[in-house]
């Protein structure tokens, strides 16, 4: 396996938990390099939900070592409760998970900031999940945050906190929301950092030594390509780099110890969230949520859905450098006649065969597409590419052509059986 980047090549929620954790069991080591707890990976094993936001997919694998990088975000008192919720399920943490002492922390008033500035936009608002992950990211590059290694040096974490609350309470009151209270905060966050303080260590060198070892390690993105803070459709996007480059400076780890990157996509196309989605159709839309798919791990929203769209997982293939591609929820195409592709974007007179950076640009684009034959056929019980039907390998390999890259894993359902290696 070695070391690979695993990312997401759409606008996120491609799946990547699943493959994840299929991948996983070829990988001595697994990093959560990005993003904050407004994302969530769903892994099905033997008819049993788990749903993770910040501990990595690995640790549903006995003996792998799972690590939450310095380009996290951590809210405390969240990764405490999914420990919790994994130990009664019966996942051990403690010993097989590492949290980097200077990954920053997610607080309520950057939940708070988060939620009055989407109200403060109306209208034009970005469609966060109201986390915190960008006002805490925003902490972190005004170089006035909080790290992990603050929350488990008890006299020191308390003066920081109450200088933050105290700057974070007059912007709050400016925007009509109630202060928060210091000490509820510090109570219930001292609480979670001595809960913590045996999974801290410094990540940097403990992976640095992975690799010395030889070991095979799997980095875990959040969110997809056109989320990224720099090549996403901005100021629709995360705070954080969600592209193959957030892998390195999310770990540590330098670029030429990497040797693959495989984008994870789905069969079609979908995003949570304000901002354009050229290949946008309600058709589609309403057959995949009458399927009861297609709604937020993190936060139980329908996402929107459309066509697959080949001119934005080409650009995304060219961003992250994709090696291969794993194709996701193909099984929801199963019922289709026919099934679209777009293949470029029309703005009045003129074509694009790749993103527009402007937003504005866009939102105007018209899809062009390409239309196949569907197979009308159930492809759930596949388990080797030849029981695949004909249309559907003939669909997966244009959607591969068209993305300039090989596809290496198609997906029928959430199950780990359910994966067929190309």
């Amino acid at each position: 396996m070695a070391n690979t980047i695993l990312v997401g090549a759409q606008w996120g929620d491609e799946g990547k938990g699943k493959i994840i954790d299929v991948l996983t069991e070829d990988a001595d080591v697994v990093v959560r390099t990005q993003g904050g707890n407004n994302a969530g990976h769903t892994v099905f094993i033997k008819g049993q939900k788990y749903v993770l936001h910040l501990v990595p997919s690995g640790i549903l694998r006995k003996k792998k070592v799972c690590v939450i990088g310095n380009g996290v975000v951590v809210d405390p008192v969240s990764l405490v409760a999914e420990i919790e919720g994994l130990r009664k399920l019966g996942i051990k943490a403690r010993g097989n998970l590492f949290l980097s002492e200077t990954a920053h922390l997610v607080f309520p008033y950057h939940r708070e900031l988060d939620a009055q500035r989407e109200i403060f936009k109306g209208k034009n608002k970005i469609g966060t999940t109201k986390r915190g992950i960008g006002p805490a990211y925003g902490d972190k590059a005004a170089r006035t945050g909080l790290r992990v290694l603050d929350l488990v040096n008890p006299e020191r974490f308390a003066k920081q906190l109450e200088f933050k609350i105290k700057e974070n309470n007059e912007i709050l009151k400016a925007f009509g929301a109630q202060p928060l209270s210091f000490k509820e905060v510090h109570q219930a966050y001292r609480a979670a950092g001595d809960y913590l303080k045996p999974f801290v260590s410094n990540t940097v060198v403990l992976l640095h030594e992975a690799v010395q070892r030889g070991d095979d390690i799997l980095f875990e993105g959040a969110q997809g390509t056109f989320l990224d803070i720099d090549h996403g459709t901005y100021p629709f996007v995360t705070s954080s780099n969600t592209t193959a480059g957030g892998a390195c400076t999310g770990s540590g780890i330098p670029p030429h110890r990497m040797d693959r990157v495989m984008g994870v996509m789905k069969a079609y196309t979908t995003r949570v969230g304000e901002g354009p989605l050229p290949s946008e159709n309600t058709e589609i839309a309403d057959m995949l949520h009458a399927m009861g798919r297609e709604f937020g791990a993190t936060t139980g929203r329908p996402r929107r859905c459309g066509w697959f769209d080949a001119v934005a997982t080409r650009h995304a293939t060219m961003v992250n450098g994709i090696d291969d591609l794993a194709v996701t929820n193909i099984d929801g195409l199963d019922s289709l006649e026919t099934i679209k592709v777009c293949i470029g974007y029309r703005d009045g007179g003129r074509r694009y065969d790749h993103i527009p950076s402007d937003v504005e640009v866009l939102a105007r684009c018209l899809p062009v597409y390409a239309e196949f034959p569907g197979w009308k056929t159930p492809t759930d019980k596949a388990r080797k590419w030849k029981d695949l039907p004909a249309k559907t390998r003939s669909y997966l390999k244009a959607i591969g052509e068209l993305t300039g890259a090989k596809v290496a894993i198609a997906s029928v359902g959430p199950g780990r059986e359910q994966t067929i290696f190309v």
